[in-house]
């Protein structure tokens, strides 16, 4: 099969009769909007989608050689775990088996003291009720693993769904979906309804409890350290030391407890001792979390309701398709290892470093003149920058999975036992020191990241390909994708919630009072900005959600211009190509990169959920907010240049 072609930047999909002023989505990306229709697997269709839809066919193209018995030990176990997907026959034979161990365990609790002690054995596997729990760098100690417990539980994509009158519709589908499932499991249709409500009144009670998403983007709040000897007092009947216990967590002297009163509620409602609710939620967290590696009747029901229900997307994307993201999901860096060695050189990420110097040198400067900050925090934020880390395309060493048991006629099971290969790797190294070479995302994902403890930003392979980063265009177009990603990366380090990390990546005020009221003020700018778009009648954007995200894009744009600005001052650029200056051609580059179809109930589930803003927002709001858009796309009318600008870098 040969490789769809991820998307360049193209005049063909400008519509140059809109004009930029009114409607500047229309006129960068007006002609791929008009030639493209959603297609029927998906809820969201753009740039990102288009590249990710490229790199599955050279995945498979890859799976399928290991599923034939080529290459070393990564290949045979990506061959296997491929094998076992795609074996519908074996699958639909072997029914509800893969998860029957693990149903019984929870059909079989009794009392709250076998809840307790179910939980940790349903985690260990991968599937997560009531919360989670999990070893990361600590946020105030940022050289060391500390074990975190955090707010969960939940099945529906948010809190809202369960306690907005907007989502009252969707609660009745939802509990009729699980009746469903839990008769597709056997249950008689009096006890499937009683479980579906039981189910609905735990995950309820869980979201009353819980903190919004705008809560938990508060770092300080949800960072709340708590001694390994004061958990039994204080959540008796949660028995989260035993947890620890069980979880083979190494003996500590604190965890992080995220949101204390979730976990107060969560033990409230197992000393009450409604074990019937319990053990129907618990059972439910099974089914659920399994339901995608099932046989078909199993799957196409979990499909019917949190696919075509909940986001609009009609048919389901091709079996191979699922089979590759699974693979990547669970043994990530065995895939993709053989994904770099195959389609990631040396020079790709040569070029992508020299993009980053670049870039680099532009906020160097940028901090060094800011004129509202004081020199003392900008001698803080300088060395917090000098000490800021790069990684391109892969990690140094790929992880071992030579502990995985991948059975080839056993899909649902290898899932199982690749999350708990992740599960214990993530428990056994609480307490020890941080691994600065790991990565968060697998090689062929098409994203990047900052991570605020390890002061750092991240460009898997998988993202630096066209129309991201395209090695045939000019730099224009260049540093209008790829440039403004690792400018809205590097931004991140310094938003409102990566400001409070410092040169060492832990969480501290290192801001004077005035600086960070000036922050605070042009912060609360942005927030008001994006609030104010209604993205569907009656439906705002939310501003406060998006902030982080909002103010990075900001930045990026501001910051990849200004890098182009001293390219071409070195370069010999044509003043236009294809009618249009470098200058034009940059912004177009960036919104076209940002053009999207999406279904109406996605724009819904995104506003609710997603700390980014949704693509059309993306691609309008940091182009004509930046104070050189006007002249570069001079008004037909009277001039806007007097508008309001916001942002913070």
């Amino acid at each position: 099969m040969a490789p769809t072609k991820p998307r360049r930047f193209s005049v063909a999909f400008m519509d140059r009769s809109a004009d930029p002023h009114a409607d500047f989505y229309r006129y960068a990306v007006g002609g791929w909007l008009d030639a493209h229709e959603l297609p029927p697997d998906k809820s969201r269709y753009g740039a990102f989608n288009e590249l990710d839809e490229s790199n599955l066919v050279l995945l498979k193209t890859i799976a399928e050689k290991c599923a034939d018995g080529r290459g070393g030990p990564a290949a045979g176990l990506v061959g296997r775990f491929y094998k076992s997907a795609m074996d519908v026959r074996k699958i639909e034979a072997a029914k509800f088996r893969p998860i029957e161990h693990l149903w019984r365990l929870a059909e079989r609790v009794s009392t709250p003291y076998e809840v307790a002690g179910v939980i940790p054995q349903l985690q260990s596997r991968g599937i997560e009720p009531a919360f989670h729990a999990f070893s990361k760098p600590d946020d105030r100690e940022s050289g060391v693993y500390a074990f975190y417990f955090e707010q969960g539980g939940l099945s529906l994509p948010d809190r809202d769904y369960y306690l907005s009158k907007n989502f009252a519709r969707v609660r009745g589908q939802y509990r009729t979906h699980v009746a469903k499932m839990f008769r597709l499991k056997g249950l008689d249709s009096s006890r499937a309804r009683r479980w579906a409500d039981a189910v609905l009144r735990m995950e309820t009670a869980l979201a009353k409890a819980g903190r919004s998403r705008t809560e938990l983007r508060e770092r300080e709040k949800n960072y709340n350290r708590i001694n390994v000897s004061e958990l039994g007092s204080s959540y008796p009947a949660l028995s989260l030391s035993r947890f620890m216990e069980d979880a083979g967590v190494p003996p500590l002297t604190h965890v992080v407890v995220g949101q204390p009163e979730f976990f107060r509620a969560v033990d409230g409602l197992l000393a009450e001792g409604n074990i019937d609710d319990w053990r129907a939620y618990l059972c439910w967290s099974v089914l659920h979390s399994t339901a995608s590696y099932l046989h078909s009747a199993v799957e196409e029901e979990n499909f019917d309701f949190f696919r075509r229900k909940l986001t609009g997307q009609k048919e389901p994307e091709l079996r191979w398709k699922r089979a590759i993201r699974t693979i990547d999901a669970m043994v990530g860096e065995a895939i993709g290892k053989l994904f770099v060695e195959e389609h990631f050189p040396d020079e790709a990420r040569r070029r992508a470093q020299a993009l980053v110097d670049d870039l680099r040198k532009v906020f160097v400067k940028r901090l060094e003149g800011l004129p509202w900050m004081s020199d003392k925090t900008k001698r803080q934020a300088l060395s917090k920058f000098r000490n800021f880390r790069v990684k391109i395309g892969h990690p140094r060493t790929f992880r071992d999975y030579s502990e995985v048991v991948i059975d080839p006629e056993d899909f649902a099971g290898n899932v199982l036992r690749a999350a708990a290969f992740e599960f214990n790797r993530l428990a056994k190294r609480a307490g020890g020191e941080v691994d600065k070479d790991e990565w968060q995302m697998s090689p062929s994902m098409v994203n990047a990241y900052f991570d605020e403890t390890m002061n750092e930003i991240v460009f898997p392979a998988g993202i630096l390909q066209p129309p991201f980063y395209d090695y045939k265009a000019d730099d224009a177009v260049n540093y209008g994708a790829i440039g403004v990603v690792i400018g809205h990366e590097i931004t991140h380090g310094y938003d409102d919630q990566g400001r409070k990390y410092d040169d060492r990546g832990n969480m501290r005020d290192w801001w004077t009072p005035h600086d960070k009221k000036e922050f605070d003020r042009r912060a609360g700018a942005v927030v008001k900005a994006y609030s104010a778009v209604e993205v569907l009648p009656g439906l705002h954007a939310n501003g406060k959600l998006t902030l982080g995200e909002n103010i990075a894009d900001l930045g990026g744009v501001s910051l990849a211009h200004e890098a182009l600005q001293d390219r071409l001052s070195h370069s010999h650029a044509p003043a236009k190509k294809d009618g249009l200056t470098p200058d034009q051609r940059f912004f177009v580059s960036y919104a076209q990169i940002w053009g999207e179809k999406m279904t109406e109930q996605e724009v819904r589930r995104r506003t609710t959920i997603d700390p980014h803003s949704l693509g059309r927002l993306r691609a309008v709001l940091p182009a004509v907010n930046h104070p050189d858009f006007d002249s570069t796309f001079p008004p037909k009318k009277a001039s806007s240049a007097g508008r309001r600008r916001v942002g913070v870098w």
